[in-house]
């Protein structure tokens, strides 16, 4: 359990943590991985450390060995003395380190609990790998750096996923890119014509729409129920409009969390082949499978001409701003065309620190899943506790909870949440044309002792706006990142 500000965490709990540091010297290797804990989250801001006696005992080293690596952490502004009280965490530069006035503008933002953006905090092992990485980029700093499609090794890294989960892929097919929104935003520019129209799903990850949209592109919206998909009405729609693209989430689809069947991808893929219709089938989450259980085929597998787009931030971390296009052979030159007019290709040092995260990145996913899963039950009990008419369905992976309201008060309710220190997105923000007010999305990223405290905010904030009942008021109007 991560802990939460002004409090405390064990020594037990440290060396749960923290054990297996390396112990040449024992010093140093125990202040690297308390600077871990506490840059990932896993140990709160503000919390109090074991005394150096606990940490002592807890471990099984020298006290010199503790005495010394607090001072490490004191000394690189990872932790504070407080006279009297102990050893304090923090991190150099204070909470603004994370605080982007783009996304939190307002006064106070960076004291709120941010729920806006579904994205966790790096899991253990990413440090390790930047740092091994490193050791590989001299070799590369001789050339022009750039690499419009990925670096060679990156895209076979990456086509030997989709290999593994039964499709089998070139490493030619494979584009990496900037994050999943340049590859939609590159597809979009790539494969539409002005004023084609694209099938989109409702409720469905709003940039991605736009991105959409701003090719030039009319959207279509097909609804995604709480239940899940109608595929006699996404059939039917087809049929009447034959878009020229269709941009779906058929795993853990954000915002809902649904999971499309094997039977269901092969029948949507017969609806969108007599249409003519091609997919662009968004796959950030795939690999977020919370409950160990064995996912569908790749929508690929059902329909050859779909294009496929992937994500690194949430697997691994948003920091690691790559994302990879797989699409069918004959387009790659026609997708390099629209993505050279954007940019020229993903940074060399994270190309690299993502081939060896796929190499050998099964740990650092299995141990990220797990604290995902934890934060997931924590965030449900609360909602259950606190909020008890709110409906949801538990979804069995991706990052976040789909809340449906007794009323249609989900604007008002986030504005009031706002008031009270919690931020997270209405409804109609992931809405293609409009409604969804009786939804709020509430992603389970953040620790669990956090998540536990912006339910109690949001019930607050929810017995004041169900009992004015005013579905006018407006909402804060923020920037989604996620």
């Amino acid at each position: 359990m991560t802990t939460t500000a002004a409090g405390s965490v064990s020594a037990t709990r440290i060396a749960a943590l923290a054990g297996d540091f390396d112990r040449s010297p024992a010093y140093a290797g125990l202040a690297g991985a308390l600077t871990l804990l506490i840059g990932d989250g896993r140990v709160g801001l503000g919390t109090r450390l074991p005394s150096e006696r606990e940490l002592t005992e807890a471990l099984g080293v020298s006290r010199t060995t503790v005495t010394r690596a607090y001072a490490t952490l004191r000394e690189a502004g990872y932790a504070e003395a407080r006279q009297g009280a102990g050893t304090f965490t923090r991190v150099p530069g204070g909470r603004a380190r994370a605080h982007d006035r783009a996304l939190l503008p307002r006064p106070g933002d960076d004291q709120a609990i941010d729920l806006n953006c579904a994205a966790a905090s790096a899991p253990r092992g990413l440090a390790a790998a930047y740092a091994e990485a490193a050791a590989d980029l001299p070799a590369y700093l001789g050339g022009h750096g750039y690499f419009p499609a990925g670096l060679p090794q990156l895209q076979q890294a990456i086509a030997a996923t989709y290999d593994e989960r039964g499709l089998p892929t070139d490493p030619a097919q494979v584009m990496v890119t900037p994050g999943a929104l340049s590859a939609a935003s590159i597809v979009a520019q790539a494969f539409r014509g002005r004023g084609d129209r694209v099938l989109v799903e409702s409720p469905v990850y709003p940039n991605a729409t736009e991105a959409i949209r701003n090719s030039g592109a009319r959207l279509l919206a097909s609804p995604v129920d709480p239940h899940g998909w109608d595929l006699g009405a996404v059939g039917a729609l087809l049929r009447q409009t034959r878009p020229r693209l269709a941009y779906l989430i058929p795993d853990f689809q954000n915002p809902t969390g649904h999971v499309m069947t094997d039977a269901q991808r092969a029948e949507y893929a017969g609806h969108l082949r007599r249409a003519g219709t091609v997919a662009v089938v968004d796959e950030a989450h795939q690999a977020l499978a919370l409950e160990g259980q064995r996912m569908p085929r790749p929508f690929a597998s059902y329909a050859p001409d779909t294009i496929t787009i992937g994500s690194a931030s949430k697997s691994f971390w948003g920091g690691l701003r790559l994302g990879w296009i797989r699409a069918p052979h004959g387009t790659m030159d026609r997708l390099t065309r629209a993505r050279v007019a954007m940019d020229l290709g993903a940074p060399v040092m994270e190309q690299l620190v993502l081939a060896r995260l796929l190499a050998d990145g099964s740990p650092v996913l299995v141990e990220h899943r797990l604290r995902l899963r934890e934060q997931r039950d924590r965030l449900a009990a609360a909602i259950r506790e606190h909020l008890p008419e709110w409906r949801f369905r538990l979804p069995t992976g991706g990052l976040a909870l789909w809340l449906e309201l007794p009323l249609p008060l989900g604007t008002a309710l986030v504005a009031e949440a706002e008031r009270l220190g919690v931020i997270v997105a209405p409804g109609p923000v992931f809405a293609a044309e409009g409604g969804l007010d009786h939804f709020v999305r509430v992603p389970w990223t953040r620790p669990g002792d956090e998540l536990e405290e912006a339910v109690r905010r949001l019930a607050a904030a929810w017995a004041v706006v169900r009992d004015r009942q005013d579905p006018g008021t407006r909402g804060p109007g923020r920037v989604m990142v996620a």
